[in-house]
């Protein structure tokens, strides 16, 4: 879903060797966005001074070093911030950040004792993390927090420990379906209780219809530029994109922002990345904080009748 022509790019993509490349048609500076097969060496050799993606951290995390040793930056799409920093910086969303701000709304709302159901595995893990920080900086209380293997079964035995405690809000750290699982079971326990998701949720593009989850809280990147962007998509493709195309997306028009002026056969302007003000794109607005990681502004989305309603609006953009 990279563009076809974004700030003076031109896509070139050579599908035998699984490469694909933007050119700037202007200064003839090379960047590239390689995947395994074709390797960061071939990337690097054939002068590319910028690698954009990949989406994978296993990916990411085997590209940093060689990429690191060249001095050329990396614009990963992977949201696993442990492998941020050193020259690998982060366009994906990061759980913890949708946590905090839709932990954040709830408390601002009234809240005050929260629960968490959080899946087995390094996702639930460290969801966990971000649930208990945010809560506490927000100002709150957990009274319970679970976890659960996949399946019905095991999800009931979590809720029905969760159930022990009071709570005004669970967050729910798992996608879609998981949270429907989860749904009957939690309005036995706590009839009122606000259901919270995380960022998973807004790439189920029919978050909206699932009616077991009315009233339910999510934040998320707004939703506001992409439905224009998905419906031009399909007027053309004939199918809707992938919501995680935008990350591509935001990457060429960043990086077209930020090479106006970059001289062929010159070092990335990295410096650049840090603007405190940010950058805009498909998802709004973002900046790179000193650790690499994207920091995002969010709205919160309520699940109503059928969509979704902007509940909290996300920041147009970072303050100075």
């Amino acid at each position: 879903a990279i563009p076809a022509n974004a700030g003076g790019f031109h896509r070139a993509a050579d599908l035998g060797t699984s490469r694909l490349a933007d050119r700037d048609a202007a200064s003839g500076t090379d960047v590239a966005t390689p995947f395994r097969r074709r390797g960061p060496q071939r990337a690097i050799a054939d002068g590319n001074k910028l690698i954009l993606g990949p989406l994978l951290a296993e990916d990411a995390r085997a590209v940093a070093p060689i990429a690191r040793g060249a001095g050329v930056p990396v614009l990963s799409f992977s949201n696993d911030t442990s492998v941020a920093g050193n020259g690998t910086y982060l366009m994906g969303y990061a759980p913890a950040q949708s946590i905090e701000r839709v932990v954040d709304h709830a408390r601002r709302s009234g809240v005050t004792e929260f629960a968490g159901l959080m899946p087995t595995g390094l996702y639930g893990e460290r969801a966990s993390t971000a649930f208990l920080r945010a809560v506490e900086g927000a100002g709150g209380k957990v009274t319970a927090l679970e976890t659960y293997t996949r399946g019905a079964p095991a999800m009931n035995a979590a809720i029905a420990k969760l159930a022990r405690s009071p709570f005004q809000a669970v967050l729910i750290a798992d996608g879609a379906t998981g949270a429907v699982t989860a749904v009957p079971g939690i309005r036995r326990a706590s009839p009122g209780a606000r259901i919270l998701g995380t960022e998973l949720w807004n790439s189920d593009s029919g978050i909206g219809g699932i009616t077991a989850l009315n009233g339910a809280w999510f934040a998320s990147v707004s939703d506001t530029y992409y439905r224009t962007y998905a419906a031009k998509y399909r007027a053309r493709f004939g199918a809707a994109p992938y919501r995680l195309s935008t990350l591509a997306y935001d990457s060429v028009l960043l990086t077209a922002r930020i090479a106006r002026d970059w001289r062929p056969g010159d070092r990335f302007p990295t410096a650049r990345l840090s603007d405190p003000g940010g950058f805009g794109g498909i998802d709004g607005a973002f900046r790179f904080g000193r650790d690499g990681i994207a920091e995002r502004a969010l709205e919160v989305q309520e699940i109503r009748g059928g969509t979704t309603v902007t509940v909290s609006p996300a920041p147009q953009s970072f303050g100075r």
